[in-house]
């Protein structure tokens, strides 16, 4: 039984060391370009500073990646969520969208984080969750923001 769970370990000890040398795509932009939406929305600096401690690490083009993101498999599920959240809500691609598409994601937002889907539990892991204070003021100026495209 000891051979098998050595010969166990080593094999993931070498599939660990392989996945190495299969590097993903990381989300690094040059800038953090928010600008159209944050001037569109026009949070307030409280507000601002929740986006950007909470959302636009996977809603925008650019992620600040903790010191174990290029490390396989974390890595790989890293660029998994960035990419899946990047699809939903890019927050950097503001401006291409609709008045109606706005109008939406906001709504989005709201549902969200209202049903604390947003951030995601795996994100607060290592970033710290949203009080309920932080919540309500962020669902109270999407509200506010969404009034704009009706």
């Amino acid at each position: 039984m000891k051979k098998v769970i050595k010969i166990i370990l080593v094999c993931l000890v070498l599939a660990f060391i392989v996945l190495q040398f299969f590097s993903v795509e990381q989300n690094n932009a040059e800038i953090r370009d928010v600008a159209d939406f944050e001037l569109e929305t026009k949070p307030s600096k409280e507000i601002a500073a929740i986006l950007e401690k909470q959302c636009y690490d996977c809603h925008t083009n650019k992620t600040v990646y903790p010191w174990y993101g290029s490390i396989a498999p974390v890595s790989m599920w890293m660029a998994d969520h960035v990419e899946e959240g990047n699809e939903h809500f890019n927050l950097t691609g503001w401006s291409s969208y609709s008045d109606k598409k706005k109008d939406h994601k906001l709504e989005e937002l709201i549902e969200e984080v209202e049903e604390n889907k947003m951030p995601l539990k795996e994100y607060t892991w290592t970033h710290g969750s949203m009080t309920d204070a932080e919540k309500e003021a962020l669902i109270t100026w999407a509200k506010q923001a969404r009034s704009v495209y009706k």
